[in-house]
């Protein structure tokens, strides 16, 4: 499951955990949890949760672990950017901290790749960088392996402190879907994606909310990604803003976004 990803911003998906729980507004329309209800029910459902319960066996997207998707990425011989669990989230109090151990030893192994971790949960992402650094060069995240947070509105830039306290040599912001004006200081990141939610039940992105966002980006320097204005479908809305479709993304001589898997 995964390699060749749609998302504009990745390569391929790579899923060794699925499933997770809503935690603010951004959650509503997830994505995932309605891939996960509807596509992949049965696959899902034939798996036994990590949490077992007469409840979570009855939820496609109750969190399950795939040990044997584990060491995909070493197979995957041609560099890619790799979107981790995106049908989750790495750091849900659900997941093991053994078995998150293990997909750090598969992400430091096959380290001609470039990891893109997004949570919702940064606070857990800081401690378990602290609580391992004995696994990690210098006691921090590695070039190659970068960690994000998902900001959607003013509400939750809390995340952005707490990532910041992560120590990673990369840290990007995903403002997706965006549903509400959000002010920050971008100094400190890396990287900043800002996209609009699709789906029947989307919630309108204002222009004026991006603009803020990216001026603020080009005038701290910081790559600015911007993935989508939304709309029925994802692509529906298309991806120029004032004329120009933004594709920075944070420097790297490894490898370059959408070169092929």
């Amino acid at each position: 499951m995964g390699q060749k990803s749609a998302i504009e911003w990745t390569d391929a998906t790579w899923n060794p955990v699925t499933g997770c729980t809503r935690v603010s507004a951004g959650c509503e329309n997830c994505y995932a949890a309605t891939l996960a209800g509807r596509l992949l029910s049965d696959i899902y459902l034939a798996r036994t949760p990590e949490i077992d319960s007469d409840l979570t066996r009855r939820d496609p997207f109750a969190v399950r672990l795939w040990p044997e998707r584990l060491h995909d990425p070493i197979g995957w011989k041609q560099p890619r950017h790799i979107f981790v669990n995106s049908m989750s989230d790495l750091f849900h109090k659900d997941v093991p901290a053994s078995y998150i151990r293990q997909i750090f030893f598969v992400m430091l192994s096959a380290s001609w790749h470039t990891y893109q971790i997004l949570t919702k949960r940064p606070s857990r992402a800081r401690r378990f960088v602290e609580r391992n650094k004995q696994m990690f060069p210098d006691g921090m995240l590695p070039s190659h392996i970068w960690m994000g947070t998902s900001v959607e509105d003013q509400k939750a830039v809390s995340r952005i402190r707490e990532l910041l306290r992560v120590p990673a040599a990369v840290r990007f912001l995903s403002c997706e879907p965006l549903i509400g004006p959000v002010t920050f200081d971008p100094h400190g990141l890396d990287w900043v994606i800002v996209g609009g939610e699709s789906g029947i039940r989307r919630r309108p992105m204002d222009p004026e909310w991006v603009r803020e966002i990216r001026d603020r980006c080009t005038s701290a320097g910081v790559p600015f990604f911007f993935k989508q204005w939304g709309g029925r479908t994802p692509k529906a809305g298309g991806r120029d803003l004032d004329g120009i479709e933004w594709n920075e993304m944070p420097e790297s001589d490894k490898i370059t976004l959408k070169q092929g898997a």
